[in-house]
């Protein structure tokens, strides 16, 4: 049983991450960055770096390397530093030192003196709620506000109006960043008038083709490498501000530079998860049916309008089967480091606002939260004919409520010892999505294959997965099969992120396997061939004829050739017009609040998981865990503070809270697995980030039943729980 290919490289230091290439005659960069939040460069003094030790060349807006903004045609413009001399946000790449030395280039650095024009800066998402813009369309085209009313009814107001039963509250997640373990960095080495870069990313291809847009070369002049990536969850989509700046001072030096940013660095010169405000509105009949529900969300952007968080849409406008909805999603553009994709975006912040809302709405029905859910559970998004291709969410709660023992949980506090002790629960949805994908099999005459697709495994277990399903549909054991990762001179697997690696990957290895087999069969009957004339068949990594077989490396051997190699490609299709798709969860947690102290801690997590096939239970329970963990820490540490300035105050390891191993003493996870054919050949849908969804909504609803005290905002501190 294979598990984890990867981990015995990881675990003993072997895996090669981004930084960790070395070439005869490399120089050092660092990276300058910004001390305001907002306004023009006038003058920057290199003059003293210059004379440091060990200075090769420095760069600015006043010394710019040759490049120009970066395209590609997923994300369209990616910002390249040192274009101009504009500042939108504190800790904006600016300057850029390089030196024989990482220590040389950072205290030479250190030495650059900077003059600005300062101008007014906007940082408190809370200032900017009034002069909120409305969002882009969604990236479907839907419109930033809309509503599906009920036959009959004119308006939401009066929807809400005919509903016995209304809560409403308003709902607070703050600014994240991803925190990888690894930092943004890369390694540039120029050949010849050819690019090679070593960098962590979650997609080789799509990062050449922005390192080629942003240095005016032809695709085929640049080759990106990341086999490994330590951590990224959406913060290594894009290129980042080192590869940029390792490649341009290669080329200008000739000679090969490596950059990284400090840890520090990482949580200004990169992007991270905007904060959110949410106002939830919700009816329902006595019996606890839904007759309406609202749900408005004002967002934090950068200047720049990178990135929307879309939590209503993400949520509210497919969640539950309410007849009325009203939704609305709006932007604060801010001073502040850009924002972007994060593990679950959308679904894990909005998650907290509709979850947290459902579970007031139980109790002011004094109705079991689980029922409630159950009875609202939706065939279909509410204004949309597409059926759910396959849901099995209820049963989702059936079996976590037994296994985690919620019979047992009484509607009010309960005590053990010196801690008030409570559970809550909550729904996980992530929409199930496929990107388009080439995976290339080549067999070989040794009766080995080799699968292999440039997309990224950035801890998720893709690696695995390439062994596991072209094992499968070559019909011979994993072990004969090398997956190959992470080069953009492999086919193009596409982008390792919203959940799709999987089913887009597996489904291209399976199209691509096809391909190899026909090809055998003909081969094997070929003029010449040891089945000349006689019809072929293929199993067990053999072909069949004439009562006789051959091993698919015997064939090869026969007829004089090494390997036989194939692509094959995917891309949603046809099903999008037929069904809606998508992963769903039951997330259950026991929170125990101190009397005295009032410290809340988590002890124990059940998620139970409805996510189609599952391809390797290790890789997939280690996924949700984390998933799990993430939401823990959303609720209960995780969050930047932003001051007026634009500076964070919390921008490093030692107080941007993280939980540790004593934080998360129990997570126990099931899978309910039936096989979504409907969605992808696989049957298999996304995991990674439904582990995310609802576990910060469940820690606050636990902790109302723990100690009768809704805190409506995360993280949640020891304050909001002090005793009045």
């Amino acid at each position: 049983m294979i598990t984890r290919l990867d981990a015995p490289l990881k675990v003993t230091g072997q895996a090669k991450y981004g930084a960790d290439h070395h070439f005869p005659g490399m120089a050092y960069g660092y990276v300058v960055l910004s001390t305001i939040a907002h306004g023009e460069i006038e003058a920057m003094d290199f003059s003293a770096a210059r004379e440091a030790p060990g200075v090769l060349g420095v760069y600015s807006p006043f010394d710019p390397l040759e490049m120009r903004t970066a395209t590609s045609p997923l994300f369209g413009e990616t910002w390249v530093p040192l274009q101009d001399k504009e500042v939108t946000y504190y800790g904006q790449p600016i300057g850029f030192v390089v030196a024989e030395t990482f220590e040389q280039a950072r205290d030479a650095a250190s030495l650059v003196n900077v003059a600005y024009r300062a101008l007014p800066a906007k940082t408190s998402l809370m200032d900017g709620l009034a002069t909120a813009e409305d969002a882009p369309p969604a990236r479907d085209g839907a419109p930033p506000s809309l509503e599906v009313l009920a036959d009959g009814v004119e308006s939401i107001e009066d929807a809400f109006a005919a509903s016995p039963v209304v809560v409403e509250a308003t709902y607070v997640t703050a600014t994240q960043n991803h925190a990888a373990m690894e930092p943004h960095s890369a390694v540039a080495v120029w050949d010849d008038g050819e690019l090679t870069v070593y960098s962590g990313n979650q997609a080789s291809d799509l990062q050449a083709v922005e390192l080629a847009s942003a240095l005016g070369l032809e695709l085929t002049a640049v080759h990106c490498v990341n086999p490994f990536v330590g951590g990224a969850f959406g913060g290594k989509g894009r290129t980042s501000a080192p590869a940029f700046l390792a490649a341009a001072t290669a080329r200008a030096l000739n000679r090969p530079v490596k950059a990284a940013l400090t840890r520090e660095q990482v949580f200004t010169a990169t992007a991270g998860r905007a904060a959110t405000v949410q106002t939830m509105k919700l009816g329902a009949e006595r019996d606890g049916t839904l007759v309406a529900l609202s749900h408005d969300s004002w967002c934090s952007t950068d200047t720049a309008r990178s990135f929307v968080e879309p939590t209503s849409h993400g949520t509210s406008r497919e969640w539950y089967a309410t007849q009325n909805l009203a939704i609305s999603q709006k932007i604060v553009p801010l001073n502040i480091p850009p924002t972007t994709f994060m593990r679950a975006p959308g679904e894990a912040p909005g998650s907290f606002a509709l979850e947290s809302a459902i579970d007031e709405l139980a109790v002011a029905l004094n109705m079991d939260p689980i029922e409630l859910r159950i009875r609202n559970n939706s065939t279909a998004p509410p204004g949309k004919d597409l059926q759910w291709s396959s849901k099995h969410l209820d049963e989702c709660f059936r079996i976590g409520a037994q296994r985690f023992g919620w019979a047992h949980r009484p509607p009010g506090t309960r005590t053990d010892g010196d801690w008030l002790v409570g559970m809550g629960v909550a729904t996980a949805m992530f929409p199930a999505l496929r990107f388009p994908a080439t995976a290339g099999i080549t067999l070989r005459a040794d009766d080995t294959a080799d699968v292999a697709m440039s997309g990224a495994d950035p801890g998720t277990g893709l690696l695995t997965v390439l062994a596991l399903v072209g094992a499968e549909s070559l019909d011979i054991p994993a072990d004969r099969i090398t997956p190959r990762l992470g080069d953009s001179a492999f086919p193009s697997g596409g982008l390792s992120g919203g959940s799709t690696a999987t089913a887009s990957a597996g489904t291209a290895i399976m199209i691509a396997a096809v391909k190899a087999i026909d090809e055998l069969v003909a081969l094997a009957a070929d003029p010449g061939a040891p089945f000349e004339g006689h019809e072929v068949t293929y199993a067990d990594g053999k072909v069949f004829a004439d009562g006789r077989s051959m091993t698919f490396g015997e064939l090869l051997r026969a007829v004089g050739r090494e390997t036989l190699e194939v692509t094959g490609s995917s891309a949603p299709g046809e099903e999008l017009t037929k069904h809606s798709f998508s992963s769903w969860g039951a997330q259950f947690c026991e929170v125990r609040v101190h009397k005295l102290t009032r410290e809340a801690r988590v002890s124990r997590m059940l998620g139970v998981f409805d996510s189609g096939r599952i391809i390797n239970d290790k890789a997939a329970r280690s996924q949700i865990m984390g998933g799990m963990i993430w939401g823990v820490s959303a609720a209960l540490h995780e969050g930047l503070e932003i001051e007026a300035s634009g500076r964070l105050a919390n921008g490093d390891f030692a107080s941007y809270l993280l939980p540790v191993n004593a934080d998360i003493p129990e997570v126990d996870v099931h899978f309910v697995e039936y096989p979504d054919t409907l969605h992808n050949a696989v049957g298999a849908r996304g995991l990674g980030e439904i582990g995310t969804v609802g576990m910060a909504a469940a820690v606050a609803n636990a902790v109302y039943n723990a100690t009768g005290t809704r805190v409506r905002h995360i993280p949640i501190t020891i304050e909001d729980l002090l005793e009045d």
